[in-house]
């Protein structure tokens, strides 16, 4: 299961301390311009070492493609690519090569397979994500044709969070802080959260928020593969992601049918609605309002003090985790969740040209 997607496709590779990081990109739409710039400050926003609030661990993660894309251009053919790992302290992992974390996939990752690369999570390391990050800044580019906007940003860190609804804040403002909100003096509430947390050793979760703009009428499934469900699918498969909602979510389970009905107008010869409780989708197909979703993130699992657990062999131990971790995972998990969304788009655009003529 190393494979998402339907016809845009991401095959990625790699562990956190083996060599690279990589990925194969099938169903590139031939002929879009590859901005590499673009690409990498993609990958930067993911990169360790960012700011005082994320892990130190230092990586260029400077991506290098090998196929796929000549004069500039995508090909059509697959697209090759790899970032090299540079700054792994596996040494820092010797104390837990026989132990079992608490809520890391070190237990079930075992009984699975039988084997396990204790080495900074191996394969279930976020560090895998960066392969996610080049997919959907390829997919981002294809977008562009359809002028389609997706913007992710931190809304919520522990009991801090954003009183408002996206269309309330300045969305062009998400970059201008660490933590990734786009309202300066709640940033800086949570972005004191993660560092009084640090302190102690502990770890936070919060939510993240996305709206994607300008997305076509008519795309997605209306039995098996709705929009929703396959945006639901691809944001539970980030690391530390905990819950999904769209639209009004788990907020409209308290209301009535008539409190939430998205009418339709004509609006200067175009059908819209005078309300979006819908989130942008209605009967897994979307109809050209935003599309808005939430996703709930866990605190970190490795804690940086003594937490009780056990050895492969039943014995109970006590853990100090060593290494270089995040206290909050929100801040890079921000470009993860824009570039998940992207590719979900980008695939589901590229299934409506298959069906409708």
């Amino acid at each position: 299961m190393n494979t998402f997607g339907n016809i845009f496709k991401l095959t990625s590779f790699g562990e956190s301390h083996g060599a690279a990081i990589g990925g194969v990109i099938d169903g590139m739409p031939a002929g879009i311009e590859i901005d590499v710039d673009f690409v990498q400050q993609e990958l930067n926003r993911r990169r360790p070492g960012q700011s005082s609030i994320v892990t130190p661990r230092k990586e260029g993660d400077r991506v290098e493609f090998l196929s796929g894309i000549y004069d500039g251009k995508s090909t059509g053919a697959s697209i090759g690519f790899v970032v090299y790992n540079a700054n792994q302290h596996s040494s820092d992992y010797d104390n837990i090569k026989d132990l079992y974390r608490p809520s890391h996939a070190d237990y079930t990752y075992t009984q699975k397979y039988g084997i396990r690369d204790h080495r900074g999570g191996g394969r279930s390391s976020a560090r895998e994500t960066i392969s996610r990050c080049v997919a959907g800044a390829l997919a981002k580019l294809a977008l562009r044709k359809l002028n389609v906007e997706i913007l992710a940003y931190t809304s919520q860190v522990g009991n801090v969070y954003l009183d408002g609804v996206y269309s309330d804040y300045d969305l062009s403002a998400i970059e201008d802080n660490a933590v990734r909100c786009p309202d300066a003096s709640v940033a800086v509430q949570m972005e004191k959260l993660i560092k009084e947390v640090q302190s102690d050793g502990d770890t936070i979760g919060g939510v993240i928020s996305c709206v994607i703009k300008n997305t076509p009428v008519g795309i997605g499934e209306p039995v098996f593969g709705k929009l929703h469900a396959a945006l639901g699918a691809a944001m539970l498969g980030i690391n530390a992601a905990k819950g999904f909602e769209y639209g009004m979510g788990f907020a409209g389970v308290g209301r009535r049918g008539s409190e939430m009905c998205d009418n339709f107008i004509n609006s200067d010869g175009k059908i819209k609605t005078t309300s979006n409780y819908s989130g942008g989708i209605q009967g897994g197909i979307s109809n050209g309002e935003d599309i808005f979703f939430r996703v709930a993130f866990k605190p970190v699992a490795t804690l940086l003090r003594d937490v009780k657990t056990v050895d492969k062999d039943g014995n109970e131990v006590v853990l100090k985790a060593k290494g270089r971790h995040d206290p909050c995972v929100l801040p890079r998990a921000v470009p993860i969740v824009d570039a998940m969304a992207a590719m979900v788009i980008l695939d589901y655009v590229l299934i409506n040209k298959t069906t409708c003529i």
